[in-house]
């Protein structure tokens, strides 16, 4: 046989193996295709379900009836490409916050090669109303008018609720179950109350009450008092007057917008400015739930000691993202110029300056002056550098929407 009918044989055999081949890899490639066409499909149902999750709840936040509030849930669902049902969550109380539940349940079909299959498919979505109050109270000016969370039906501060599970669960353990009287009261309700209880000695007069800034909590039962005498500030919360066994206070950051809880979209420390760069987010927000300070107040300060740069050092020798001076990099054991391990001594830094002073002013003019300058005048010291700072820090916070009032919603399943 010559060479070319040689290499005509070979290629005769390998031909029906190289046609197998390519089978085999065309049949993975329409897999494969139809896995990632699969995936993206089960996100815009996701997606969908999101949105309408959150249409429902914006016009429940707004006063639609729940009927009216599930037609826009529906019709949200349509508009994305899906059908859906939608309900409140089963279980809700009437002193909760409201809640829209929206799901898709249709079957997702995917071509794999020229077939087709039918994958059971059902995604979920929960969205809340954030900043809603019982009873239709609203802040009044001085009132707290951020987040809430709510405990046993009272409203309050997020941290203040995160605080109180830690000492419910405590006294659980030593036999008490601790029951919540009162929580968070508008001014417009302490003015009722005073009212019909004109003594100052048993109801603050209105727009005094430290209920109106959402971290005070009056406890029962009085089988609690002693524990809670005993062991309440472990978690933070001090017995405001001898006279009354039952009313706690949370110290750990005291106020309410003044502490950077102001922002209704900040449940949990929640919600960041725009320009906060992303890879730094994360970071800022497990910093300010960890210790308790708004996310905001702390991405602004960062913004103004550093820009964001986590190598910059000082004239002064302040160091990394959030300019840590050298010894309070040793005393919190961080390298400033870690960015995780400096946001967070920032964070703890900043819940020890707002404890002592009160204020947001005074803890930013702390950081920059150094404690002692404020508690000397008990005011932001006379330092232009130290002035600006603070005045630049608000001025991003209150363009940040910082203060602002009105319900919110979010999804939280």
């Amino acid at each position: 046989m010559n060479l070319a009918a040689r290499l005509a044989a070979a290629n005769a055999q390998a031909l029906p193996a190289f046609t197998a081949v390519a089978a085999v890899v065309s049949a993975s490639a329409a897999i494969l295709f139809g896995v990632a066409q699969a995936a993206v499909r089960i996100g815009e149902r996701q997606s969908a379900a999101d949105l309408a999750a959150l249409a429902g709840a914006k016009a429940l936040s707004i006063g639609s009836s729940q009927v009216a509030a599930r037609k826009v849930a529906l019709r949200t669902a349509l508009a994305n490409g899906v059908r859906a049902s939608a309900e409140q969550p089963p279980g809700g109380s009437p002193l909760e916050p409201p809640r829209m539940r929206v799901t898709v349940s249709q079957p997702l079909r995917v071509g794999i090669g020229a077939a087709a299959i039918a994958i059971p498919l059902t995604r979920t979505a929960v969205a809340e109303v954030r900043g809603w109050l019982a009873g239709g109270e609203s802040p009044g000016p001085g009132d707290y008018p951020g987040p809430f969370l709510y405990r046993q039906g009272k409203p309050m501060r997020p941290d203040v609720a995160t605080a109180f599970d830690r000492m419910a669960a405590a006294a659980s353990r030593a036999g008490l179950a601790l029951l919540i009287a009162s929580a968070w009261r508008s001014s417009t309700e302490q003015a009722r109350l005073f009212a019909a209880h004109p003594d100052p000695r048993w109801v603050a007069r209105p727009g005094q009450s430290l209920h109106r800034l959402g971290t005070e909590l009056d406890i029962g039962p009085p089988a609690a008092y002693q524990w809670l005498a005993a062991n309440s500030g472990r978690f933070g919360f001090l017995k405001r007057y001898p006279w009354e066994p039952w009313h706690f206070g949370y110290t750990r950051s005291p106020g309410s917008s003044s502490v950077g809880w102001g922002r209704p979209t900040e449940a949990r420390a929640g919600a960041l400015p725009v320009w906060v760069p992303a890879k730094y987010r994360p970071l800022i927000l497990a910093a300010a739930v960890r210790w308790g300070v708004s996310a905001a107040v702390l991405a602004a300060q960062i913004r103004a000691e550093s820009d964001f740069n986590p190598l910059v050092v000082s004239s002064a020798g302040a160091q990394g993202i959030a300019q840590l001076m050298p010894y309070e990099a040793g005393r919190f054991h961080v390298d400033p110029f870690n960015p995780a391990e400096a946001i967070g001594a920032q964070a703890q830094l900043m819940r020890e300056l707002l404890a002592r002073f009160g204020s947001v002013p005074l803890a930013l003019a702390a950081y920059n002056a150094g404690p002692n300058a404020v508690a000397r005048c008990g005011c932001v010291p006379p330092y232009t550098e130290t002035r600006n700072y603070v005045a630049r820090i608000l001025g991003w916070l209150k363009g940040a929407g910082f203060g602002a009032t009105g319900p919110s919603v979010a999804l939280i399943e």
